[in-house]
């Protein structure tokens, strides 16, 4: 089985942040290859020793919040490790370790209160990229706040309805056919230009 180091040599190092945010068939396999046991072992509740500083840590939240996402793509499982990860989080923001991390792999230990479909996590999502990701500039906060946006006005993310077996309500169906998240991204850097 893998050990923290490898997880992030693979995710910082040989993906990158030109792959993070790319679905990629290639990678989405490579991640089930390499990391499916690591992940499988989070779910069950096996890997909480990892959770002790920074580097474990981050690579704790790199496989429950991010290559599960990537693993199980389109599948309720891509989901299944976010408690893990939020509970994860929450360690790291009590004890600094997010702070001893460089930008751009700092996100990481926000990025499960971005996913999170509650409220109150959105909101600390947006204020820990406004305050301590000041490398990253605006475009983190937009999506920070895209993401909140969406909760605000659904208190769930559509996109997922399909995954989680969910039914769209006709509010959120006309959302996804105006092009869901991404409509909403585009609506508020055209706002934030005319306001500009």
């Amino acid at each position: 089985m893998a050990d923290p180091i490898d997880v992030l040599d693979f995710w910082l190092g040989e993906v990158g942040p030109d792959g993070w945010y790319a679905a990629s068939d290639t990678l989405d396999a490579q991640c089930r290859e390499r990391f499916f046991d690591l992940w499988q072992a989070a779910l069950d509740g096996g890997m909480e020793h990892w959770v002790d500083g920074t580097v474990g840590t981050l690579a704790y939240l790199v496989i429950c919040d991010q290559l599960a996402r990537n693993m199980h793509r389109g599948d309720a499982k891509s989901f299944a490790t976010d408690p893990q990860a939020r509970a994860a989080a929450r360690v790291a923001l009590e004890n600094g370790w997010d702070m001893a991390a460089p930008e751009p792999e700092r996100q990481f230990f926000y990025l499960p209160f971005m996913h999170s479909e509650d409220f109150a996590d959105q909101l600390l999502c947006v204020s820990l990229f406004r305050n301590k990701m000041p490398e990253s500039g605006a475009e983190q906060v937009l999506h920070a706040r895209a993401h909140e946006n969406i909760i605000r006005r659904f208190g769930r993310f559509p996109f997922r309805n399909a995954a989680l077996g969910r039914n769209n309500t006709a509010e959120e169906a006309q959302f996804m056919a105006e092009g869901a998240y991404g409509a909403v991204v585009r609506a508020m850097k055209a706002s934030h230009a005319t306001s500009a």
